[in-house]
Order: structure tokens, then sequence, then C-alpha cells
């Protein structure tokens, strides 16, 4: 039993937390900003619980629908359902037990909330698909990683601004620009089997379309920023931000598959960087 659930926890990504990390780095942004420095400690449990359970949910859609994918690329074989220690039925019934745990977390906030979180449910279910159809999976992956944003500010304030948008777009900029150096690893095995990304629609632009993306992100959180009035503690952040883009363009230079994940699992710290300056700047 408990080898079993060591691969029900792996199949869901528990194992890596980077998965949910990103996730939920931008999510606090928008708690914090929406109110204003001093979110609510039940707000703030509910989100970081919810972002976490629904990222591995997420991480079990995408493996099911992937499973005829998953065997041929070789990051992803020894995934739990590519290499058949979790079954196709386990896999659904541990999607529907962390989706039905999101929706009682959700039925905790008001009604807008509630329905965004909905919206946000089916993005994160369809975006698998995506990547069949269009070079711009990773532009849909945004959406899902952002959806955070709106939630938040509904949940705190009960409206969804203008500055909240915004936001979701910094958000989605750098989303874009992570999950290429994500893809650029993968892109040998995605371009024998047929499967769509960024990093084979940039071909050899992929790392000053990168570096543009990451630009425009910090420029966008910049403006946020002035238009919040926020310290010089927040531009601190930004600029902690901008040093690991940097970096993460050195380690890709050569397109290294290893190298290429590691830049990908940097953006922790890029993520982190942005949300400790916003902290900063509130509490100062």
């Amino acid at each position: 039993m408990r080898k079993q659930f060591a691969q029900y926890w792996r199949l869901a990504r528990l194992d890596r937390p980077i998965g949910w990390l990103l996730l939920l780095w931008p999510t606090l942004w928008a708690v914090w900003i929406a109110a204003a420095g001093r979110p609510r400690p039940f707000i703030v449990v509910i989100f970081v619980v919810g972002v976490v359970v629904m990222r591995a949910a997420g991480c079990v859609i995408n493996d099911y629908l992937d499973r005829g994918f998953d065997p041929h690329v070789a990051r992803t074989r020894g995934r739990p359902l590519a290499a058949g220690t979790v079954s196709l039925r386990e896999a659904l019934v541990l999607f529907l037990v962390l989706l039905t745990i999101a929706f009682i977390l959700v039925l905790m906030l008001n009604r807008l909330a509630l329905w965004l979180a909905v919206a946000g449910a089916g993005i994160a279910v369809t975006y698998p698909l995506f990547k069949r159809f269009t070079h711009l999976a990773q532009l849909y992956l945004g959406i899902a990683f952002s959806w955070g944003i709106p939630i938040a500010f509904a949940a705190q304030t009960e409206t969804v601004p203008v500055l909240a948008w915004w936001l979701l777009f910094a958000n989605l900029l750098w989303t874009v620009a992570y999950d290429t150096m994500y893809a650029m690893a993968d892109r040998p095995d995605d371009l024998k089997i047929g499967v769509k990304s960024t990093a084979i629609l940039f071909g050899r632009f992929d790392l000053p379309l990168n570096a543009v993306l990451q630009a425009l992100a910090l420029a966008v959180l910049a403006a946020i920023g002035g238009h919040l009035e926020l310290n010089a503690w927040f531009y601190l952040g930004l600029l902690g931000a901008g040093a690991t883009a940097v970096y993460q363009g050195w380690l890709c230079r050569d397109r290294d598959r290893d190298l290429c994940l590691k830049a990908f699992l940097n953006n922790t710290w890029f993520g982190g960087s942005v949300f400790a300056g916003i902290v900063l700047a509130y509490m100062t």
C-alpha cells in the first residue's frame, strides 16, 4: 500500500515542488497586492493549499491525456502512467479526489471567486490537448498558471480590477518564457512524435525571444509597482528577478537538455524574488 501511495504521489508530482511553486508565486503576488499587503491568514491558507491541490490535479490529467506520448520522451517515460505502475482507473480516481478537495476549498470563498475557479479548472484540464493542435500551448499554460490572480482579487475585493489583468499579463509573459525553456529540453523528442511547442515555433530565435518575454514581464511589473507607488524594496525584488533571467539565458546558451531544465527550475527564484519585493514594500 505504501509503495502504491508513493506512485500516486509521483503521479501528482508532489515529489517535485517546482510546479506548484511556479503557480504559487504569482498567486501570492495577487493575494498581497489585492489586500494592500495585509491578506487575511485564512485566505492565504486557502490559496496555498488550493494551488498545491490544483497543480497536482493538473499533473494527473496531463499524464492521463499524454499517456500515448510520454513513453516516447526521455524525460517522461518513467512517469507512473507511462511506466504502467498506476492504472488509468486509479489515475482518474485520484484526479477526481483532488478536484473535489479543490472544490471544497473554493466553496469557502465568494461567488465570483467560485465561478472564476470553475473556469480555471476547465483551463487546467484542457491544457494538455493544445500541444496537439498548436505551437502556442505555452501561451495557454500561461493563462492556466495566471488564473489564480483574478481569483485572488475576487476572493478579497469581490471584483477583478484592470490591475489584476495587467498582473496576469506580466505572469503570462514570464510563464511562456520558462515553459519554453522546459520545452527546449524536450524538443528533439517532440519533433519525432509530433508534439508542438513554442520551443519548436521559435526555432533558432528561442533565446532572444525568451529574453524579450522576460524583459517585458519585468517592465509590466515595474509599471504596476509605479501605479501602486511601491517603494524601492519592490524594485530591488525585480532586480533580483532580472538577475535570474540573465543566468537562465546563460544556462540555455548551448540548448543543452539538462541545462535547459536547470534554467527552468531556476525560475522559482524569479517568482520568489518578485514576491519578496512585494512583501517588503508593503511592510516598510
